[in-house]
C-alpha cells in the first residue's frame, strides 16, 4: 500500500512520510538480524502446527541494477536473469516443510572490488568487520546463525554452485545436517557395492553413470500437479568421494550419487549427492531432493508481490533494512495462509499465501 493510499492526495503530507519511510530503512539504526529471527519464529511456529520444518535451502538470487554505485554491484552471472548481468547478489536460507517455504535470512555477496575498497565501503557504509567472503561462506555464515538461534531443520538442500564444494558438505555434517547438493559431472569418485566396498578405480561422476546400464534409471514421479504430473527417470550409486582431505578413503561415509536423465535430454543431465540414509526409499530421496525446485517460486513471490528487488538505495544497512522488511511480511502473509486453511481444508487452499493476505 503506497503511503499516497494511506494519506489521500495531499502532497505535503505523503512527502513527509516518503521521508520518514526511507529514513527507517536507510539510516535508522535496529538490528536487522534481530528482527528476522522472531520473524522467521512467527512463521515457523504457524507452519509447524501442522506439519514440520524439516529442510534448510541454500540458493542465491539477483538485483538487477543500472548504475554502479548500488553496494555490492557489478557484472556477474545470476541464475535470476540466466547470464552475465549488472547486478547485486543475495544469498538465502530458507526453511521448508513438505509444503510451505519460509524466507528466514539473507546476505549481501560483496564482490572483491567492493569488499577491498576503502573509499567504496564509506561511501556505502559498510561495517568493518564485514570482510571479503565467498557465497559459500555467507552461505554456512547463515546456516551457524540459524543453528545457534534453534532454528529447525535436519536437511540442507542445495545446488551445484553449493554442493560442489568440499568445505560446504563438511561443515553441513559437522552441524549435524544430511545433505542432498548438486555436484558437477566432473566430481571425483570411488563405485561401492552392495556392501559399501570399494570396487572399482576412482572415476568422475559421470563415467560410473554412463557405465551402467540404462535399466538403472527408473521414473519417478515427484509431484502430481493438477495440470500434469512432474517426473524424471533416477539412478542412484553408492559411492566414496576422492576429493582431498585428511580423511584416508576407506574411512569416508558413503552416499549416494543421483543422476536424473531426463525425457528431453541425450543423456543424464543432472547429478547430486546426498548422505539420506539407504532405510528412505528412492521415491522418498527424489520428493526431498525435489524440494528446491519451490525456491523459484518463493522469489517470484518476494519479487513480484512484496518488492524484495525494488529497492533504490545504495547502502549496506539500507538493503539489509530492506530485505528485512520484506522477510517480515513474507513471514506474516505464510502464517495468515497456514492458519486461514488448517489441514482439514487443505485442498481448498490456494496456490499463493500472499492472496490470503490481499
Amino acid at each position: 500500500m503506497t503511503t499516497q493510499a494511506l494519506l489521500g492526495r495531499d502532497p505535503k503530507r505523503t512527502a513527509a512520510m516518503d521521508q520518514k519511510l526511507l529514513y527507517f530503512l536507510a539510516c535508522s539504526r535496529w538490528d536487522y538480524r534481530a528482527v528476522r529471527l522472531d520473524a522467521a519464529r512467527y512463521a515457523i511456529e504457524a507452519v509447524r502446527e501442522r506439519e514440520p520444518t524439516t529442510t534448510w535451502i541454500i540458493d542465491d538470487t539477483g538485483f538487477l541494477k543500472q548504475g554502479e554505485h548500488s553496494v555490492g554491484v557489478q557484472w556477474q552471472y545470476t541464475g535470476s536473469a540466466g547470464k552475465t548481468t549488472n547486478c547485486q547478489i543475495g544469498v538465502s536460507l530458507a526453511v521448508a516443510s513438505s509444503s510451505e517455504q519460509i524466507a528466514v535470512d539473507f546476505e549481501l555477496y560483496l564482490p572483491e572490488r567492493w569488499a577491498g575498497n576503502a573509499a567504496r565501503r564509506r561511501q556505502a557504509r559498510v561495517p568493518k568487520d564485514v570482510e571479503v567472503k565467498t557465497k559459500i561462506e555467507l552461505a554456512l555464515e547463515m546456516m551457524r546463525r540459524a543453528k545457534q538461534d534453534d532454528i529447525p531443520g535436519s536437511i540442507v538442500l542445495a545446488d551445484s554452485a553449493y554442493g560442489d564444494s568440499t568445505d560446504f558438505r563438511n561443515s553441513a555434517r559437522a552441524l549435524g545436517f544430511d545433505f542432498a547438493v548438486g555436484v558437477l559431472p566432473t566430481l571425483g569418485v570411488v563405485q561401492l557395492d552392495r556392501n559399501d566396498r570399494i570396487n572399482e578405480k576412482p572415476r568422475s561422476g559421470a563415467a560410473v553413470v554412463a557405465s551402467l546400464p540404462k535399466a538403472a534409471f527408473r521414473k519417478v514421479t515427484w509431484r502430481d500437479a493438477t495440470r500434469r504430473k512432474l517426473c524424471s527417470r533416477f539412478c542412484f550409486v553408492r559411492v566414496l568421494t576422492t576429493h582431498k582431505d585428511v580423511l584416508p578413503l576407506e574411512a569416508r561415509e558413503p552416499l549416494w550419487l543421483v543422476a536424473e536423465w531426463p525425457e528431453a535430454e541425450k543423456e543424464p543431465s543432472k547429478f547430486l549427492l546426498t548422505t539420506l540414509p539407504r532405510r528412505m526409499s528412492k521415491k522418498q530421496i527424489v520428493h526431498l531432493l525435489k524440494e528446491r525446485w519451490r525456491t523459484e517460486r518463493m522469489y517470484e513471490d518476494l519479487k513480484g508481490e512484496l518488492g524484495l528487488d525494488h529497492f533504490e538505495g545504495r547502502s549496506f544497512p539500507g538493503w539489509h533494512h530492506h530485505v528485512s522488511v520484506v522477510l517480515c511480511c513474507y513471514a506474516f502473509v505464510v502464517a495468515e495462509g497456514v492458519r486461514a486453511f488448517p489441514p482439514s481444508t487443505a485442498g481448498s487452499r490456494r496456490n499463493r499465501p500472499l492472496q490470503v493476505a490481499a
